[in-house]
């Protein structure tokens, strides 16, 4: 299992327990992910980073002064 972090911007996007579509998106020298439809962005990764699952389960949603973070389970 590989878990990854996604920046959402409001609560209530999505909850504990979803399954949920990741596309990929390409910088020249990295790579980012969505939370389908717009839901959450994560950071960049190198190319050895990179996701090979398109689709996870939303484990936590964890709120801070910077916002609200989704950590997704991916079978990788």
């Amino acid at each position: 299992m590989r878990r990854m972090e996604f920046k959402m911007e409001r609560s209530g996007l999505t909850q504990i327990g979803d399954r949920l579509s990741v596309t990929e998106g390409k910088l020249p020298t990295s790579y980012y992910y969505t939370i389908e439809h717009a839901i959450a962005m994560s950071g960049n990764y190198t190319v050895s980073e990179r996701l090979k699952s398109r689709e996870g389960v939303v484990v936590d949603i964890i709120e801070t002064e910077k916002g609200f973070f989704v950590i997704m389970e991916f079978d990788e």
